[in-house]
């Protein structure tokens, strides 16, 4: 479907009251190409955003993603082929300043609903996460883009992605927006959930060698230490090991949480010098064989086991 050629009469999405069990499989990044689908074509940039596309939009949208399974998406580079793709969409989802060539793309393309998910809730500024995220000023580039790892900001993200769909789709509206409501409440439990868990540890500190977590580390009372000059083939400086390890011991760290997209060299060799353990604390840049979970909620859920394990929650 090209929504600004014509639209569909639709069918209701009775699927929403299983939103917590197992994700929609009825679109997915292979199924069918990026337009002029007898659906609401969307784009979305990573899995993050394909996600919310796919459970807000139900049975009425097809939705296709420009970072495939196991690909590390801040480094994404767009071929021709999804370049033009996207120029056929009715609507792209994407996260600005995450990834600089979907943000050229997006910008050069005629697409009419263009749905910047960092406009729909507050970016904050977490330091140096390791990664240059592009954007065109100097401020974009301190603002950290990993919304979607903080249940409540995400929720955020979803409603504001549902009022873009029902605007663009409005024949399905309703959909849109019973789906969006059943998508936050799951979120708000998630949200408890955490609180629940993270309230009472033995410490509040943890290492990870992407600081993909300061939304995270921000909501539930946490603090994010990241191991400097991070790149997948990086090491630790000496200096930086026997920091980590001097606070390791003065904050009772015991884990060090490496992820599924990049090299867990770096973790283990902190984690080796400093006398810790590793873990997998999931990012969620993307699903893969490796993940913990199915789903973004499948995913988030076996997150905060690995916290409370790490952290000694009571």
């Amino acid at each position: 479907m090209n929504v600004r050629r014509r639209q569909i009469s639709g069918i209701a999405v009775t699927a929403v009251a299983a939103l917590g069990l197992g994700t929609l499989t009825a679109c997915s990044g292979d199924d069918a190409a990026a337009g002029n689908t007898d659906k609401f074509d969307v784009v979305a940039s990573f899995y993050p955003m394909q996600f919310l596309a796919e459970r807000i939009g139900g049975d009425h949208v097809n939705v296709t993603t420009l970072t495939e399974p196991g690909q590390e998406p801040h480094d994404l580079e767009l071929s021709t082929k999804q370049t033009a793709e996207l120029g056929e969409a009715d609507a792209v989802l994407y996260l600005k300043s995450l990834q600089p060539a979907v943000d050229e793309a997006v910008g050069q393309s005629g697409v009419r609903t263009k749905i910047d998910a960092a406009s729909l809730t507050t970016l904050e500024e977490h330091g140096d996460d390791g990664h240059d995220h592009g954007g065109g000023e100097e401020e974009e580039h301190a603002r950290d883009p990993h919304i979607w790892l903080d249940p409540v900001k995400y929720a955020e993200v979803a409603e504001g992605v549902a009022k873009a769909f029902e605007k663009a789709d409005p024949d399905h509206a309703a959909d849109y927006r019973e789906n969006a409501e059943a998508l936050t409440g799951r979120l708000a439990e998630l949200n408890t959930a955490y609180q629940k868990g993270l309230e009472n540890t033995a410490t509040k500190v943890f290492f990870t060698n992407h600081a993909a977590f300061g939304y995270l580390a921000e909501r539930y009372g946490l603090t994010q230490e990241a191991i400097n000059g991070l790149d997948p083939e990086s090491e630790p400086s000496p200096a930086r090991i026997k920091e980590l390890q001097t606070e390791a011991e003065a904050d009772g760290v015991t884990t060090v949480f490496y992820e599924t997209l990049v090299s867990d060299r770096t973790a283990k060799t902190l984690a080796d010098d400093a006398g810790l353990k590793t873990d997998v604390l999931d990012p969620l840049e993307g699903i893969t064989g490796k993940s913990e979970g199915d789903d973004y909620f499948g995913v988030m859920e076996a997150n905060l086991k690995a916290l409370e394990a790490a952290l000694g929650a009571e």
